[in-house]
């Protein structure tokens, strides 16, 4: 049997887009044949302390010599210094989810920062798998990493049961992400605000326990525009009652500031829902063409009307919806992007 190690930071287990998809790519990678040691690198990246940088370069070079290490680029964009001492020992491969510089709430000395050590942890790798073209692209551009170093392996999509939608006339709109400055919510709150007439309600489903300052702001925005019986943050929920609130949903929306690639959005259009959304990052190639309203980024005005065009026109909703339907059995598969990791691995071991 082939075997790796496959290092990721903090708990694989954590509720985000990223660590579903090491969670799948793992599960599916041992379909394939692979046997794969699990290496927790600890807390705090992609900005760890000094103690957990040395945490994290002593589990890595525990790795016996010689074996294949796929690293998650959350942590390895943070230690160039130890990819670049363990790529003369074991092959390496990183999985670049989104560059890290890009993540929203940074500052400028860390933007910088980031870029840099990224930037020279990637030169240390054999080979990296990412989840867009959007994402090979700018590693190319802007990380000056070579195009045939790059394997795109995007999320894959199961088979769901798709959405429902509401009958008592009030539009559910559901908004899923980590509560963190890159998802938009504060950009979502402001536009929904503009069209409190409207009959909608809004559930908000993700992580609140990543960023205090956003979750604060998030709670804050709500209370200021009087919108608390029309906004339901559920915070983290299980897969269960997730896949329920896709079924009863009439339109995802989500005022991403940035994304690599976009599982949620995937998800919604995989239930047949119609999408309000960014053009930001990757969305545009995640979101197929008729399935969607996407406006740039930073714009509630821009959003507050696409959002008006969905919840004043049902007929509007019913023509995207069918739209994402019939996209969503042209979405990537989970088993198709596995096959395409486990050959990039074989292209490093």
């Amino acid at each position: 049997m082939k075997r790796l190690a496959f290092a990721v930071p903090g708990d694989l287990a954590t509720p985000t887009g990223g660590y579903a998809y090491d969670r799948r790519m793992i599960a599916e990678l041992g379909r394939l044949g692979w046997q794969i040691d699990v290496v927790e690198l600890g807390d705090g990246f992609p900005l760890p302390s000094d103690a957990g940088r040395a945490t994290a370069q002593a589990r890595l070079f525990d790795i016996p010599k010689g074996r294949t290490v796929v690293i998650d680029g959350l942590a390895l964009g943070a230690l160039p210094e130890a990819a670049s001492q363990l790529s003369t020992r074991n092959a390496l491969l990183a999985v670049v989810h989104h560059p890290l510089a890009l993540e929203t709430g940074l500052s400028a000395q860390e933007v910088t920062t980031l870029r840099a050590s990224e930037r020279d942890a990637l030169a240390a790798v054999d080979a990296i798998v990412v989840t867009s073209s959007a994402t090979q692209r700018c590693l190319v551009e802007d990380y000056a990493v070579p195009a045939q170093r790059i394997f795109v392996a995007p999320p894959g999509s199961d088979s769901v049961t798709p959405s429902q939608g509401s009958t008592d006339g009030i539009v559910r709109l559901l908004s899923v992400g980590a509560v963190v400055p890159r998802k938009g919510f504060d950009v979502l709150i402001a536009a929904l605000a503009t069209i409190a007439e409207l009959p909608w309600h809004l559930t908000i489903v993700g992580d609140r326990t990543r960023d205090r300052k956003a979750v604060a702001q998030l709670d804050a925005d709500i209370r200021l525009h009087r919108l608390d019986d029309r906004v339901t943050v559920l915070g983290e929920v299980s897969s269960h009652h997730l896949a329920e609130l896709y079924v009863a949903a009439d339109a995802f929306v989500l005022a991403s500031r940035f994304e690599g690639y976009g599982m949620a959005y995937a998800e919604a259009i995989a239930r047949g829902l119609p999408v309000i959304g960014t053009k930001a990052g990757a969305i545009p190639e995640t979101v197929p063409p008729g399935t969607s309203i996407l406006v740039h980024p930073d714009d509630p005005s821009a959003l507050a009307e696409g959002l008006r065009r969905i919840i004043e026109d049902p007929s509007e909703r019913l023509h995207l919806g069918s739209a994402a339907r019939a996209a969503a059995i042209h979405l990537p598969t989970w088993q198709a992007s596995a096959r395409i990791f486990s050959r990039a691995i074989e292209t490093v071991g």
